[in-house]
């Protein structure tokens, strides 16, 4: 059983009229809460939760400002555990994160010394957003911001889930669980703990999260889309001596030969010197609010498809009660695992969950986090990207060191393909001390199959067992035409 759906024995549906994502509980899927979708929200509680998210920020300014970030007070208010609970957000393998540490504490409180000083007191924009401390270089990193916003917003979403919990699920499904930082008390200073009475699986408790406050790869309000919009926001100033100065300080720093990424490092620099181009960018971004919704909306709905519709159905319909979950060498495990899926995926309509509104998978990130969906039911321990120095491995499949594979995963349009197959696995093979390897390379149509095979020709490695080739294209299928 992988999602929330089937572990607690509701129907999808349930989950779905309640307004939650029906959320995995083997591995952490590519979503994350955006705080502009709370600003800008016809719902006043989610509005609210913005204000609150608002009013923490400008306290922690201003005890910045004042310089009473102590070792002591930064461990209070500013290191935050990662909420692993809610099986969101950018880990690889399982649901554990990074957390808040000392590194973000150190940016966050740099930003309020020394370059958002107003932050808080803004005229320009209609409020202020927790998004602005990410925008330069040396910021608050993207999976930093939606940690932190998580950790400020748990106590609504305890209590979401608690009254999901509560309307659908048993007595014993649940269990009372004391749960701290989920409230601030300004008056004493200090994060309160809680009770909440939630749903309980493997060890840990679980917390939903409403569909509606969800986006995934970029929040709304983020330094790529306002690199991208440098040169409308030269020409949103209004003051024309300080759009002279911004244009001399930008374009003394390119030439005619300055390539594409020169040009974005020179337009960061610029606003990084010119800070009031970040308000008006802000501003921007909220008069197209409408456009957030309707973009997060669709990615929901496609990671929806992708990671929760078209698994359950490939699991379901074609894995589960198969040999695919039964196996005892790593090795084995893996391989066979790997060629049933290929006689699924080709012979079986199996191709179909690999497409998205008929666009086959583009990022291999996305990949892996599908094959990693369809392991739940091993003995065998499954890491992700295996971390010993020399370079990424998708999966080590092991029970002990002496019973250990490596798994790779790669789409046949990765343009980096050929030098992988040269050396990655292998030098992985030496410095896990295990012989045993497999790629697997999935392809979408006849052209990318002949870059494949060529490849695969020229370095001596066709017809390895250790290779497995998967065909997920449509036009050579009997039943694409109503795929």
């Amino acid at each position: 059983m992988i999602y929330f759906s089937d572990v607690f024995g509701v129907e999808p549906e349930v989950v779905d009229t309640y307004g939650a994502f029906n959320i995995a509980l083997v591995n952490d899927l590519p979503l994350f809460v955006d705080p502009f979708l709370l600003f800008d929200s016809e719902r006043p509680e989610y509005r609210e939760l913005h204000d609150d998210i608002i009013k923490y920020l400008v306290f922690v300014r201003d005890r910045a400002q004042a310089d009473e970030l102590t070792e002591g007070a930064i461990s209070q208010w500013l290191f935050f555990r990662e909420v692993k609970q809610n099986w969101l957000g950018f880990s690889r393998q399982g649901n554990s994160g990074t957390g808040l540490g000392k590194h973000f504490a150190e940016a966050l409180a740099r930003n309020f010394k020394r370059v958002f000083r107003n932050f808080g007191d803004e005229t320009l924009t209609r409020s202020s957003h927790l998004e602005k401390l990410g925008l330069l270089s040396g910021g608050v990193g993207r999976d930093h911001l939606s940690d932190f916003t998580t950790n400020l917003i748990k106590g609504y979403l305890l209590k979401y889930t608690e009254d999901f919990a509560a309307a659908h699920l048993q007595p014993g499904q649940l269990k009372r669980v004391h749960i701290e930082r989920v409230a601030f008390n300004y008056e004493t200073r200090r994060w309160q703990s809680g009770h909440f009475m939630l749903p309980w699986h493997a060890g840990d408790y679980v917390i939903l999260t409403p569909c509606e406050m969800l986006t995934r790869d970029e929040a709304w309000i983020n330094q790529g889309d306002m690199v991208s919009q440098f040169f409308q926001l030269r020409l949103s100033l209004p003051d024309e001596a300080l759009r002279a100065q911004v244009n001399d300080h930008f374009l003394r720093q390119i030439s005619e030969r300055s390539t594409q990424e020169e040009r974005k490092a020179a337009a960061l620099r610029t606003i990084e010197q010119f800070t009031d181009l970040i308000d008006y960018y802000i501003k921007w971004k909220e008069d197209h609010a409408a456009e957030a919704h309707a973009v997060s909306t669709a990615k929901v709905q496609q990671t929806h498809a992708q990671f929760v519709e078209n698994i359950r159905e490939l699991v379901l319909k074609h894995l589960i009660g198969t040999e695919f979950y039964e196996r005892g060498d790593s090795y084995e495990e893996a391989l066979q695992r790997a060629k049933y899926l290929k006689h699924v995926i080709e012979d079986n309509d199996g191709y179909r969950v690999f497409y998205v509104d008929g666009k086959p998978v583009k990022r291999e990130s996305d990949l892996h986090t599908m094959f990693r969906l369809t392991w739940y039911a091993t003995a065998f321990d499954v890491n992700a990207e295996v971390n010993n120095g020399r370079g990424p491995v998708d999966y080590k499949v092991s029970k002990g060191k002496q019973n250990a594979s490596l798994v790779e995963f790669k789409l046949a349009s990765n343009s980096s393909l050929r030098r992988n197959l040269e050396k990655q696995v292998e030098v992985y093979a030496k410095a896990s001390q295990t012989e045993k390897s497999i790629k697997v390379i999935m392809y979408f149509s006849d052209r990318e199959l002949e870059k494949v095979t060529g490849i695969l020709r020229e370095l001596k490695l066709k017809d390895r067992e250790d290779i497995v080739l998967i065909d997920a294209g449509r036009d050579n299928k009997p039943s694409a035409s109503n795929a």
